[in-house]
């Protein structure tokens, strides 16, 4: 089941691996620095296209992001 919480704190800790401030990374998804910010808090969630993008930029599965997996490799 989607797991908003895991969502955030995934999202969160993917960032912080990657030494990326909201910024750079919003820059890199072409989003604000809020729009990060806001996702990393569960204020908000990405649209589908832009959870692929963000999936894609690190390299993980859409199922990891949203706790469906625990698996980080994309297939």
């Amino acid at each position: 089941m989607f797991s908003p919480k895991k969502f955030c704190e995934r999202l969160y800790t993917l960032r912080k691996e990657q030494n990326l401030t909201m910024e750079r990374f919003g820059i890199a998804m072409e989003v604000t620095k809020q729009a990060v910010c806001r996702w990393e808090n569960g204020e908000r969630q990405p649209s589908l296209e832009m959870l692929a993008r963000i999936a894609e930029f690190y390299g993980v599965s859409a199922d990891y992001l949203l706790g469906l997996s625990d698996k980080r490799e994309r297939m």
